[in-house]
């Protein structure tokens, strides 16, 4: 799939997270109609099938099946980003984009470099993109700790220009999803002269927007796809 296509794609992330409950088809519907390049939702393994939620501890029996969704995408005519959550359900997914016509139009990201080596032995065409970074701790979600992320997003954005090239290679990607603080027009230069699109996550206000389209992103996801305009 071609990611550097002269526009900033729109995505919405996990469906249209702000507007529908997130990974459900309700979500993935409200997204299409919103216009969405790109479909973002989370995939996970659970008990052999891969289902759509953000973490196995989430899982209930209501989650949506990956094939379910991917039918709705391919219906539609839109395209699908899969953010693996769970590792060793790489081959399973290729199959599937494979069986709903998807192959062409689907993006594999990981922040594990294994997985995406995993799709590309998969299948060498599917475009697979490298998320970073990966907050293992989630300590991005607590309260307390906001004033110790920002100053570590702060040293990881000094650091990235010089790293991400080795970063992509050793996960041989096409695409960098980076944690929309990270951008900056040195790392989209550094990934632009590898042939590398670059995907910013997840831009919630307009500030955030025009920060990360002056850097000269490629993509923009977004829980509430109205914010990144027709």
């Amino acid at each position: 799939m071609n990611l550097r296509q002269g526009r900033v794609l729109r995505i919405g992330h996990r469906g249209a997270a702000a507007l529908a409950p997130e990974n459900t088809l309700a979500s993935i519907e409200t997204a299409i109609d919103l216009g969405v390049d790109l479909v973002e939702i989370d995939v996970v393994e659970d008990e052999g099938r891969l289902r759509l939620a953000h973490e196995a501890s989430s899982l209930t029996a209501d989650n949506p099946l990956l094939a379910d969704a991917l039918e709705l995408v391919a219906a539609r005519g839109t395209g699908v980003l899969l953010d693996l959550k769970s590792t060793g359900v790489e081959r399973e997914v290729v199959s599937l984009l494979r069986e709903h016509g998807l192959v062409d139009n689907a993006v594999v990201a990981s922040f594990h470099a294994g997985s995406l080596r995993a799709v590309k032995d998969a299948h060498p065409t599917v475009t697979t993109g490298f998320s970073y970074p990966f907050d293992r701790a989630r300590l991005s979600t607590r309260r307390a700790f906001q004033p110790f992320v920002g100053v570590g997003l702060a040293g990881l954005r000094r650091a990235l220009p010089a790293r991400v090239g080795r970063m992509l290679t050793r996960a041989r990607a096409d695409a960098a999803l980076l944690e929309w603080r990270l951008i900056s027009a040195p790392v989209v230069e550094r990934c632009h002269e590898r042939g590398v699109a670059v995907l910013a996550w997840t831009v919630e206000d307009d500030a955030a927007l025009q920060r990360v389209l002056a850097a000269g992103v490629d993509g923009v996801i977004a829980n509430d796809p109205r914010l990144l305009g027709d």
